[in-house]
């Protein structure tokens, strides 16, 4: 192979490490334009953003613990015990809205700071003490409400009657509500998105993050506390997958057990479609945004053309598949 050959090999790769991403999320969109005439109409926009600010909420929440290096799979888990304490905390126990959007919140931070506890102190794999706090969450989720979602007028066990409070309208309007017809859970979505892009890049805080996740070894030589930064994104991690099932449970109007575990491997999918847009080559916000509308496009258009429900996850494994080939090849190189 001659050296221009090469080279126009390796800008080839160059390209469409940096742009593919953009560039399928085009194809996509003007695959099912063609195929799907209600495809592009104003409320299914609307749908797939709605469903992207979800998936993106959970994705953050990934990135922000592989900005150091770690993985942490929990965070659907987390997503639906806080779904689950907020309808709890409204409709068996009646108390306001702020509580049910604060103490979720709290128990996120709380997860996280676990993790990291595991994963710093006791020395467990990030992969290993994530996925054990998944089942743990799981369990106490489906034991928390004896398995059963939580919702309006819900009939109690032992046939107690019927459950006092409600789900509060201030509650509901984080999932439901629109703003000039912009469904809220993009704006916050989009918010969250913007505060992250601007932490991480434009605050030491952030880029000590980066440095721990690029060399840890390095890190500590400068005189960072590595411990301290990985702690830091763990509790971040927590607390975004909380507001992310913020969101859900009010989007269902419900406490579902285990809803946000549907929502893991679109999130992951997004988090590591995210290092290779623009070919930044490594866990970032406005990434993993794209990697979420990516996501959200397949998953829409598949199910507007009636795709088999289970073989949905093919194209989710592929799509996962060509991100992890593409960041791990580059990573080689």
């Amino acid at each position: 192979m001659s050296k221009n050959e090469s080279k126009q090999k390796i800008d080839l790769f160059q390209f469409f490490y940096k742009y593919g991403t953009i560039l399928v999320i085009v194809l996509a969109v003007l695959f099912f334009s063609i195929r799907l005439e209600n495809f592009m109409n104003f409320n299914n926009i609307t749908n797939i953003f709605r469903s992207v600010s979800i998936v993106g909420l959970i994705a953050l929440a990934i990135t922000m613990a592989l900005t150091v290096d770690g993985f942490d799979l929990s965070v659907g888990a987390v997503a639906g015990f806080a779904s689950v304490i907020a309808a709890k905390i409204m409709v068996i126990w009646e108390m306001s809205p702020v509580w049910a959007i604060t103490i979720p919140l709290l128990v996120g931070v709380i997860v996280g700071m676990v993790n990291a506890f595991l994963i710093i102190k006791v020395g467990i794999s990030d992969m290993l003490t994530t996925l054990s706090m998944m089942f743990l969450l799981t369990g106490i989720s489906i034991t928390f409400q004896n398995g059963t979602a939580i919702y309006n007028y819900m009939p109690l066990p032992d046939n107690a009657g019927i459950a006092p409070g409600m789900m509060h309208p201030a509650y509901l309007f984080i999932g439901q509500g629109k703003i000039f017809g912009i469904p809220f859970p993009v704006i916050l979505m989009l918010t969250v998105v913007i505060i992250v892009h601007i932490f991480l890049n434009y605050t030491k805080y952030g880029r000590y993050l980066y440095m721990v996740g690029g060399n840890e070894e390095a890190a500590k030589l400068s005189g960072i506390s590595t411990k301290k930064y990985r702690l830091l994104a763990y509790i971040f991690s927590g607390f975004i997958a909380a507001l992310g099932g913020l969101v859900l449970g009010a989007r269902l109007g419900s406490g579902e057990v285990n809803a946000g575990g549907s929502y893991l491997m679109d999130a992951v999918a997004a988090a590591f479609i995210g290092f290779s847009v623009l070919g930044i080559g490594k866990a970032n916000a406005f990434g993993t945004l794209l990697g979420a509308l990516l996501m959200g496009v397949l998953l829409n258009g598949l199910i507007m053309m009636d795709f088999p429900y289970y073989s949905q996850d093919i194209v989710k494994g592929i799509v996962l598949i060509v991100a992890l080939g593409l960041t791990y090849y580059r990573k080689k190189d």
